[in-house]
């Protein structure tokens, strides 16, 4: 899982309002994979594997000998007399297991141990070498307080009927029989030690990793100049998956909280993962938050025959079709106007994500002119797409489609606006559309500012003809370099 922040919009497309109890603003899923892959890094930081090869079989067998038994334990130590030395000599930890409990209310950890231990006696002259398999194994579960809920590790232990020893090389009829007699007073030593030596260490990973996923939910999500951030409401374990259910706010440029989403009666229809390591599902009225940051009204001021020559031809016979008169006006000053009228709406139709935006569209002859050849009321709707630049959450729409289009006034005489749908759609996906995606591509002529209008090429930014290619212009504070349109 990629960070800071990586979204998977699988849970955004399947979202679906429903009535329901109240749910969080967005829900985190983690599959068992992620759960395994970070607490397993979190076991090589804290050198879980290290711990192993300085594991004291000796002493520890010296003091507990037999698990208490006194007649054992004095064979034992009769025999510890004769044992030079018992080390491990060689110790792995093989890939984690993270399954569900019977309830599926917690998640069963199992750390599988695969060791070889050697020991020593005068009477041998060669290593006698042991292999030694064991599981060391946790339960993963939701603990509520008067502070919320928390993920927590409890009972690590020694897996029951997981420790198996074995002779990695037979000797003799007499040294067998002492390693048998080894190795079976190991039997209640490595559990011990399992306990006591390798189950704080999986503890401390374990709450590494919960630290981690907390900051990790924590971090701000960039939406142009504001900010989505996200905190932890509580945890929850659906079967194999681990759910960390948020809050979120909005915040703008200067940190200033401008809208909360607590928990909500708009419920969330969880997906499932499906082979994903993680999804993200996002509320609706998050979302619809989100695409108003990333999306703002604007309104744009397009010197068509500077910015789209090829375009503004065939406007201009589309026009004279309506009105031969109004399209023998239009000079290389002609101007489309276009605004932008509401918050564009995320719509959702069979996992596909769409926005819907309500659009005015206006055409002047000239830059001069101060009254239109007419205005038309367009309802568009464009294929939305969600990604990340590190940190930032981008908005990417494709084409622009003129579902609607309304004659909302005219000094060209009454028409079917039908007529200019296909221009007027082209018209925007050339013109407003870069801009809904970040910065404007074309021609200089091409200025755009959140509900102001600009209407002159900037000609004096690279010293000379506002076609030059290379031209520069600034929108806001972001300066642009922009090629030529077709360049």
């Amino acid at each position: 899982m990629a960070g800071p922040w990586t979204f998977a919009l699988c849970g955004l497309l399947a979202a679906t309002l429903v009535r329901a109890t109240l749910s969080p603003a967005a829900v985190l899923s983690l599959s068992p994979e992620v759960i395994e892959g970070k607490l397993t890094q979190k076991l090589k930081d804290h050198d879980a594997v290290d711990i192993l090869w300085r594991l004291p079989l000796l002493s520890t067998m010296r003091e507990k000998p037999a698990g208490g038994n006194p007649i054992l334990g004095s064979l034992v130590t009769f025999l510890m007399k004769y044992i030079i030395w018992l080390k491990v000599t060689s110790a792995n930890i093989l890939q984690l297991q993270i399954q569900p409990s019977a309830d599926g209310q917690e998640l069963v950890v199992k750390v599988p141990l695969d060791m070889a231990a050697g020991f020593n006696m005068p009477l041998v002259k060669s290593i006698v070498e042991m292999h030694m398999e064991t599981e060391a194994q946790a339960i993963i579960r939701v603990e509520t307080s008067e502070r919320g809920g928390t993920l927590v590790l409890r009972n690590c232990s020694n897996s029951q009927g997981s420790l198996r020893l074995s002779l990695l090389r037979r000797f003799s009829f007499l040294v067998n029989s002492l390693a048998d007699k080894v190795m079976s007073f190991l039997l209640p030593t490595l559990p011990t030690l399992v306990k006591s030596q390798l189950c704080p260490v999986i503890e401390a990973a374990f709450e590494d990793m919960r630290e981690d996923l907390l900051h990790l939910v924590r971090v701000p999500v960039s939406l142009s100049s504001d900010h989505l951030q996200f905190d932890l409401l509580s945890p929850a374990i659906k079967h194999d998956v681990i759910q960390l259910h948020l809050q979120a706010k909005l915040s703008d440029s200067q940190g200033k909280v401008t809208k909360w989403f607590n928990e909500s009666a708009v419920s969330l229809t969880m997906p499932t993962l499906e082979g994903e390591p993680f999804s993200l599902t996002i509320r609706q009225d998050v979302v619809n938050a989100a695409v108003a940051a990333l999306v703002p009204p604007e309104e744009l001021m397009v010197l068509l025959d500077y910015v789209l020559p090829e375009l503004a031809l065939r406007l201009k016979s589309s026009i004279k079709v309506i009105n031969e008169k109004a399209a023998d006006q239009l000079g290389p000053t002609q101007i489309v106007k276009i605004v932008t009228q509401e918050t564009p709406e995320l719509l959702l139709d069979q996992g596909r994500a769409k926005v819907a935006q309500l659009i005015v569209l206006e055409v002047f002859a000239t830059s001069e002119v101060r009254r239109p050849f007419f205005t038309l009321g367009i309802e568009a709707s464009s294929e939305a797409q969600f990604y990340t630049k590190g940190d930032q959450l981008v908005l990417n729409l494709n084409e622009i489609s003129a579902n609607r289009i309304h004659l909302m006034n005219s000094g060209i005489g009454l028409f079917d606006p039908e007529l200019l749908k296909d221009i007027t759609a082209e018209m925007l996906t050339s013109a407003l559309l870069p801009n809904e995606n970040g910065c404007p591509r074309g021609h200089p002529g091409l200025l755009v500012e959140p509900r102001t209008t600009l209407l002159s090429p900037s000609e004096d930014l690279d010293g000379g003809h506002p076609g030059r290619a290379g031209s520069q212009w600034e929108r806001g504070s972001q300066l642009c370099r922009l090629p030529l349109c077709g360049k």
